[in-house]
């Protein structure tokens, strides 16, 4: 009787080890610079969808990387979630992420919205475009990002500082398509048009072209999206420049799988379904994005603003010229 119990309590064990054992792998552990109001949601309907268990953590971009090296083998990340192409060129530049050979990303992600060796993938696209006051401007004034620096424009452009990722990666991307020497032209007259020191964010150059102190603005397009939803009446409106040349500046939010990934598999496959349809338009309606998936349609409100052509020169470039744009804008005097 003893060695039937005895028996009896190993098989016991066994399957409950075996039942942690699997509630453990049916879980993804994610790392987000993505704000919760907007990732959460996307969480929620996978598990549904699932029944695949998403635990996450959010902090700012720089800490999370910090927080991935200093844990290294031992971190519980297997996904890395955050803004700007600059941030995930980082993290991969850092060792911190590993590849991904997936048909699925290959077929829904286009290959100037992900790394070059499938270390990150772009899941929303935000757009850096020119935004202008329209009782003060006629589309027609405008044409190019390069076009801003007209003496036409002395005293009537507000910007962002040059301490925001986003314009940095913005002049990063000027330099992969311009050139050092042409970009820091460009971005010099820039800074002798400004109407006004620049900005600490998007709404604030928005406010002050309403208000009158400037006539236009480069910002997110999904800043814009907020604004006007708040009150429709503003006098603003966006404009898509250089559609006859390289088109618009874009970046992405996007994932890349941890180096140290624990549940690989199940991390994977949530990667591959943020890029299906559902989960595009979950991923970029939340925030007033466009889908990175080209098949997916952006939110009605998002395509209200009209189509654009964009930059496809691959958004790694916005880390990899990071270092440089920075010096740049330093030595135009772009603060």
């Amino acid at each position: 009787m003893s060695r039937i119990r005895f028996a009896l309590g190993l098989i016991t064990a066994f399957l409950s080890l075996s039942i942690v054992s699997l509630a453990f792998a049916e879980e993804v552990v994610v790392y987000s610079a993505r704000k919760e109001h907007l990732i959460k949601p996307l969480f929620d309907a996978y598990t549904k969808e699932t029944g695949v268990k998403v635990t996450f953590i959010t902090d700012k971009a720089g800490v999370l990387v910090q927080k991935l090296k200093a844990e290294g083998k031992n971190t519980a990340a297997d996904l890395f979630i955050t803004v700007d192409a600059g941030n995930l060129w980082f993290a991969a530049k850092n060792g911190l992420l590993q590849p991904v050979e997936s048909k699925v990303l290959q077929e829904n992600i286009p290959p100037h919205l992900r790394d070059p060796q499938n270390l990150w993938f772009g899941l929303s696209v935000r757009a850096r475009t020119i935004v202008y006051n329209t009782d003060k401007v006629m589309p027609l004034d405008l044409t190019t990002y390069e076009d801003l620096g007209n003496p036409k424009w002395k005293g009537r452009l507000c910007l962002r500082t040059s301490g925001k990722v986003y314009n940095q990666s913005m002049v990063a991307m000027f330099i992969a398509e311009l050139g050092e020497e042409k970009t820091e032209l460009v971005i010099s007259s820039w800074v002798k048009n400004l109407a006004a020191a620049p900005f600490s964010n998007d709404t604030k150059v928005m406010k002050t072209i309403v208000a009158g102190q400037c006539d236009v603005g480069i910002v997110n397009t999904y800043y814009y999206g907020r604004l006007v939803k708040k009150d429709p009446s503003l006098p603003l409106a966006l404009f898509w420049p250089n559609q006859d040349g390289s088109g618009v500046h874009v970046n992405v939010s996007g994932a890349g799988l941890t180096k140290y990934a624990k549940h690989k598999k199940e991390a994977i496959k949530l990667l591959e379904w943020f890029s299906t349809e559902k989960a595009q338009n979950l991923f970029a309606d939340t925030n007033m994005e466009y889908p990175a998936n080209p098949k997916v349609k952006p939110h009605p409100t998002v395509t209200g603003w009209g189509s654009f052509k964009q930059n496809m020169i691959n958004v790694a470039k916005a880390g990899e010229l990071q270092v440089t744009a920075v010096k740049l804008m330093d030595r135009v005097g772009y603060k």
